[in-house]
């Protein structure tokens, strides 16, 4: 089974990261970027069978290493 996780910042964190790539976009010619918050995603190839179990086990490898709960939210997709 795999997993995906997507890991972005919280709103209101600073993202000097999405600050500029969003200045580059507009250097490139794309104006009409206002905003970009960049994230990161996670990929897992899962010897787990069970979708919900899955789940579960993958929410704690992103409260324990995956994702900085501090700053960061995190969602889980089974896929």
């Amino acid at each position: 089974m795999k997993a995906r996780v997507f890991v972005t910042l919280k709103n209101g964190v600073l993202d000097p990261q999405g600050s500029a790539v969003r200045r580059s976009l507009g250097s490139l010619g794309f104006d009409g970027v206002e905003k970009v918050r960049q994230g990161k995603v996670i990929e897992l190839e899962l010897a787990e069978t069970d979708a919900e179990k899955a789940r579960i086990e993958v929410g704690k490898m992103c409260e324990k290493l995956l994702a900085n709960t501090v700053i960061e939210d995190y969602t889980v997709e089974i896929l």
